[in-house]
């Protein structure tokens, strides 16, 4: 049996599409530090205006738009809580609670594509386009956006954090001039793989390829002495990403081998005949183990089992894989692992337990956008099929 580990691990890893997430991983650290984030949160600024509230709206614009970069949400955590936290701080804000909002402000990049989750999911799972999914992303993407943006824009009000007199309105002309090559990026990926111009492996190069572009020449923000430190950090993100898919790839094969996921499925469908019922069994499995391990492992873990639960209820592979990932977003910031909250309260040199409290705002805003995903599929499946992708 151990003749067969490395061969197992090897072809765990040996996956053209899987290319494309330290491709990903490496664009998030180029946009950040090409001082993209910082661009993106001015012209916010000038969007939104002076207004109770205006900050707080402008860290989930600005957490979408870099999620639509990066595809990760702790590298978007990471990037726009440096810039934000001390304007927040400024204006009034606790820094629990604008390190709160932005950690779950930055989950929506398991959502929006690009998303890591979404490119290992298309390949755990048999035939499911990866195009379809990031399609489907998109609309659930911005519903928890403004999901959380309700609770931020009221507890400024309900508190007087930040007044309009205190907030400060850049010029709305100069913002959208600096901004344009940040607003290019989610366009020139998205239109590329609509267009069928290239892949979405290949779409991830091009992302790669724009960002150096953009810091070296258009910002100037960028060196090649920092993109040579870049390849190293994405090198080792990645490294630890493939690491854990190469060894659930073996877990997956010992649990097939020995008809244990077989079994685990069988006792899963045998708890109910009523699939609204398992779903929300299933959804709440997915959300506890998303406060306990990251996205990736969950996937890899849950899946062998929720494959054959999911073809026995018939439920749409696309959108199922839409709510595993809203569920997995919220897990992204809810106590006690939260890999985003780890980020940002690190920049806002606050404890965990400060947040709690507010997490579970958030997790219930998020969680109210969720269960309109799964009453009305069709918020994540109308735009795949208005494209004409396979659902």
């Amino acid at each position: 049996m151990l003749a067969t580990l490395g061969t197992n691990t090897y072809n765990s890893i040996a996956k053209y599409p899987l290319i494309a997430i330290p491709l990903f991983i490496l664009t998030g650290l180029i946009f950040e530090r090409a001082g993209v984030a910082l661009r993106l949160v001015r012209f916010a600024q000038a969007l939104v205006g002076p207004r109770h509230g205006g900050l707080a709206v402008v860290a989930v614009l600005v957490c979408m738009i870099m999620g639509g970069m990066s595809g990760s949400g702790p590298a978007d955590a990471a990037a726009v809580a440096l810039v934000m936290l001390p304007s927040m701080a400024k204006a009034g804000y606790p820094k629990p609670f604008s390190a709160t909002l932005i950690a779950s402000a930055a989950s929506t990049a398991i959502l929006i594509p690009p998303s890591v989750a979404l490119i290992l999911y298309s390949i755990v799972v048999p035939g499911v386009d990866l195009r379809a999914l990031f399609a489907a992303g998109l609309f659930p993407g911005i519903l928890a956006g403004l999901a959380l943006m309700v609770p931020a824009v009221w507890l400024s009000r309900r508190y007087g954090w930040e007044t309009p007199e205190s907030s400060e309105r850049p010029l709305l002309g100069e913002s959208f001039r600096q901004a344009v090559p940040a607003r290019f990026a989610p366009v020139i990926i998205l239109g590329g793989l609509r267009s069928g111009l290239f892949t979405p492996t290949e779409a991830a190069v091009v992302a790669v390829a724009y960002g150096v572009v953009i810091g070296l020449f258009v910002t100037r923000e960028l060196s090649l002495r920092d993109l040579w430190q870049l390849l190293g950090e994405a090198a080792m993100i990645s490294g630890v990403v493939m690491l854990i898919i190469a060894l659930a790839g073996t877990f997956a094969w010992a649990g097939t081998m020995l008809g244990t996921f077989r079994h685990a499925a069988e006792w899963v469908i045998s708890l109910s005949d009523n699939g609204t019922l398992l779903l929300v069994l299933v959804m709440l499995a997915v959300l506890l183990l998303g406060m306990l391990l990251d996205a990736i492992s969950v996937y890899l873990i849950l899946m062998p089992i929720l494959i054959p639960v999911m073809q026995h209820f018939e439920w749409n592979p696309v959108w199922f894989g839409i709510l595993l990932a809203m569920n997995l977003a919220i897990g992204q910031f809810t106590p006690p692992v939260a890999v985003n909250l780890m980020m940002t309260i690190e920049v806002a040199k606050v404890r965990l337990e400060e947040t709690v409290g507010w997490a579970a705002l958030f997790v219930v805003a998020m969680g109210a956008a969720l269960v309109l995903v799964a009453v009305f599929p069709e918020i994540a499946l109308w735009l795949p099929r208005v494209l004409g992708y396979a659902v």
